[in-house]
């Protein structure tokens, strides 16, 4: 690969086609390299891949990661070396896709206020350490009670977006998108949500600042 300064790289990659295409390639080889070792290095979650399902992975994002650059070239203010600033810009892509990746199968319609919380995500609100037998009944009669208010105080989408986000994580542009709205539109409802759980919750006498206590590590 050949060694760009960065007006060269930027000069290059607006160029006529056969300039511009040498200098496309050289910077999607770098993006690989940068995002297989971002994929190898820093993304245990991926350990059972192999080398090699990795590497692929890494190719298919860097064709990605090289339009998104190129989408972006106005941006570069030159601050940093080049290929700094696109591998970061490939990082981004790689994480805004896993992160698609691992949701893909997200459905709105697992999420409806016809049962309770799932068991997996209530424990894990209720997996800090319990001192005695008392503050363990406690905290499930609190659980009880939250899950019956997310029921009752909540819309059916209020509930889906909040369920959603605070237990299972989803990301705000995924959930927007399978909502079908944007997302300061998501913002709104689920400000709205949390508004009128917070206010339904601490009609029973259950405060913020008492569940945070109770729950606290």
């Amino acid at each position: 690969m050949v060694e760009r300064t960065n007006e060269q790289w930027i000069a290059e990659l607006r160029a006529d086609p056969d300039t511009q295409s040498a200098a496309l390639q050289d910077l999607r080889e770098r993006l690989q390299r940068g995002i297989y070792y971002y994929l190898t290095r820093e993304r245990s979650d991926l350990s059972q891949y192999s080398s090699q399902e990795i590497g692929q992975m890494a190719e298919d994002l860097a064709q990605d990661a090289t339009l998104r650059v190129m989408e972006n070239l106005d941006s570069f203010r030159g601050d940093s070396r080049f290929t700094t600033w696109a591998t970061k810009v490939a990082v981004r892509v790689a994480i805004s896709d896993l992160r698609r990746a691992r949701y893909r199968d997200f459905s709105l319609d697992d999420l409806t206020a016809d049962g309770d919380l799932m068991p997996d995500s209530a424990a894990s609100l209720t997996s800090t350490p319990i001192p005695n037998p008392e503050d363990a009944t406690e905290r499930t009669d609190v659980m009880q009670k939250v899950n019956a208010a997310l029921k009752d105080a909540l819309t059916e989408r209020q509930y889906q977006a909040l369920v959603a986000v605070a237990i299972q994580d989803v990301p705000l542009e995924i959930l927007a998108e399978r909502m079908g709205t944007n997302r300061n539109a998501l913002y709104k409802l689920l400000h709205d949500a949390r508004r009128k759980l917070r206010g339904h919750l601490e009609s029973q006498g259950l405060s913020t600042e008492y569940m945070l206590e109770l729950f606290h590590e």
